[in-house]
């Protein structure tokens, strides 16, 4: 699949989630994914390479040990967050489900009043 079809369908993924928005915090060049405003992934704005998300810090190992397209999370906190590189050996389909534990993972850190209201919008 073409880079640009395939960061469409992962854009397409983390948009459909309840909740999520898409912000720019750290400046124009870097897309921010947060869920009621806590981050689960980030972006380039333009030309995307990779992804980074948020990841329990046990399977963020095997990860690593598994893909050579996986590494420590690029400007992050080496133990909870992967960067994900969009052309190397990832499939989509890992790529897709590390974006719903990514999500997960956020999801559950909020407050039962927050997953209340997010589970209200799903």
């Amino acid at each position: 699949m073409p880079r640009a079809a395939r960061i469409a369908v992962l854009k397409a993924d983390l948009m459909a989630r309840a909740g999520v928005t898409e912000e720019t915090p750290f400046g124009p060049g870097v897309l921010v994914y947060k869920v009621l405003g806590k981050m689960f992934a980030l972006t380039a704005a333009a030309g995307a390479d990779g992804i980074s998300l948020k990841c329990d810090p046990h399977l963020a190992e095997i990860l690593r040990e598994q893909y050579a397209g996986v590494t420590a999370g690029y400007h992050l906190n080496k133990r909870h967050w992967n960067s994900v590189a969009l052309d190397a050996d990832v499939p989509e389909a890992e790529i897709l489900r590390l974006i719903g534990h990514s999500y997960d993972l956020v999801k559950a850190s909020l407050t039962r009043k927050q997953r209340a209201e997010l589970d209200g919008l799903a």
